[in-house]
C-alpha cells in the first residue's frame, strides 16, 4: 500500500472513531487534507467511497446514519471496534516469545521488540518465561544481503525492482526487471520469488547473487500475484532435493560440506577425494559449478557434460 493512501486511511479512520455522532462527507472532506486536495467533487466521492470500502475490507465497523439536516453521515463505534481481550495459553506465548526474538536485524528488530512489549501489556504475566524449557536458545535469521531490506518493502508495496545479477554459471550480471512476490529463507539463505519481466516467467533469486543496489520503479504490477508462492520448493528442485536418480560425484575431502549432507554413500579415495553418491535432480549442474575444482563428476555423463558446458562459459566471461 502506497504511504500516502495509507496516511489517507489512517486519518479517515481516526476521524470515524474519535467523533461522538455521524460525519458527513463534507464534513469528513474539510476535515482531512487529502480529501481537500482531490480536486472536483466525482473525484472525492470516488477517493471516498473507496477508502471506506478498504478500512471495512480492513475490519473497521462503520454505520451510515441519516442525521439531522438528512445527509448521510458516518461513524465507527469504539464498542463495535474493540478487539476481544488476548489470552494465551504456555504453547502460544512461548511460539509468540520465539518468534519476536527471531528478528534481530533490519528493521524487523524494532517491531518484533515492540510486538512482545504489547503481548505483555495485553496480558502476558512478567513471571511466564515465553521460552519455557528452551530459555538459553536465541534464535536468529541471518540477514546479511544489502538487498534484503529494499526487497522486502517492495514486496509490501508491491513496487517493481531492478537489480543487476549474477548467475552460477556467468562471468558477469545482467540486469533485470522483477515484480516481487515474496522473500524466503531456505537453508540459510535468501531467496526472491517474483515475475521476471523480461523473460515472461516465474524466477526464484537468491539475493547473495545480486549486486549494488535495488532500485525501485514506478507503476503497478503488470501480472497477478499468485496466492502461494513456491520459493522453498523451486530452490529444493535446484538443488536436486526432488531427485528421482542418483549422481557421483569426487569430492576433496576438506570441502563440499552440504554436498556431503546429501550423499547417501561416502567412499574415501585417498590422496585427499572421496568419492560420494548423491542425489540428482533439475539444477544439479549449477549447484556443483559453485565448488569449482573441488568436484568432478563421475557419472551420468549428461551432468558431467552440463557442469564442463557451465564452467566454460564462465571461464570465457
Amino acid at each position: 500500500m502506497a504511504i500516502a493512501k495509507a496516511e489517507r486511511l489512517m486519518n479517515l479512520a481516526l476521524c470515524l472513531l474519535g467523533t461522538r455522532r455521524p460525519l458527513t462527507k463534507r464534513e469528513l472532506r474539510e476535515s482531512i487534507e487529502a480529501y481537500l486536495e482531490a480536486g472536483s467533487d466525482d473525484s472525492f466521492n470516488r477517493m471516498f467511497e473507496r477508502d471506506k470500502d478498504d478500512l471495512r475490507e480492513l475490519g473497521l465497523v462503520i454505520e451510515t446514519v441519516e442525521n439531522l439536516e438528512g445527509e448521510t453521515g458516518y461513524l465507527a463505534r469504539r464498542d463495535s471496534n474493540r478487539l476481544p481481550a488476548i489470552t494465551l495459553d504456555a504453547e502460544e506465548a512461548a511460539a509468540l516469545g520465539l518468534a519476536a526474538k527471531v528478528w534481530q536485524q533490519a528493521r524487523l528488530a524494532g517491531a518484533a521488540s515492540g510486538a512482545l512489549q504489547k503481548l505483555r501489556a495485553a496480558g502476558l504475566p512478567e513471571d511466564v518465561d515465553p521460552y519455557g524449557a528452551h530459555s538459553a536458545l536465541e534464535p536468529r535469521i541471518p540477514v546479511h544481503e544489502a538487498a534484503f531490506e529494499p526487497l522486502m518493502l517492495a514486496c509490501r508495496d508491491r513496487r517493481p525492482v531492478v537489480f543487476d545479477y549474477r548467475k552460477a554459471n556467468a562471468a558477469q550480471p545482467e540486469q533485470r526487471h522483477v515484480e516481487p512476490w515474496a522473500l524466503e529463507c531456505w537453508r540459510g539463505h535468501w531467496y526472491l520469488a517474483g515475475w521476471d519481466r523480461d523473460r515472461g516467467a516465474e524466477r526464484v533469486f537468491r539475493l547473495s547473487r545480486i549486486t549494488g543496489k535495488v532500485r525501485s520503479r514506478a507503476g503497478r504490477f503488470t501480472v497477478p500475484v499468485p496466492d502461494v508462492v513456491t520459493v522453498r520448493e523451486t530452490v529444493a528442485s535446484w538443488a536436486g532435493e526432488t531427485a528421482d536418480r542418483s549422481a557421483r560425484i569426487r569430492l576433496r575431502s576438506d570441502a563440499g560440506f552440504p554436498l556431503r549432507a546429501k550423499a547417501t554413500s561416502v567412499r574415501e579415495l585417498g590422496n585427499g577425494w572421496d568419492e560420494l553418491e548423491i542425489p540428482y535432480g533439475h539444477g544439479l549442474d549449477a549447484w556443483l559449478v559453485e565448488f569449482g575444482p573441488d568436484v568432478v563428476v563421475l557419472e551420468p555423463e549428461e551432468l558431467r557434460a552440463d557442469v564442463v558446458d557451465r564452467l566454460r562459459a564462465v571461464a570465457k566471461g
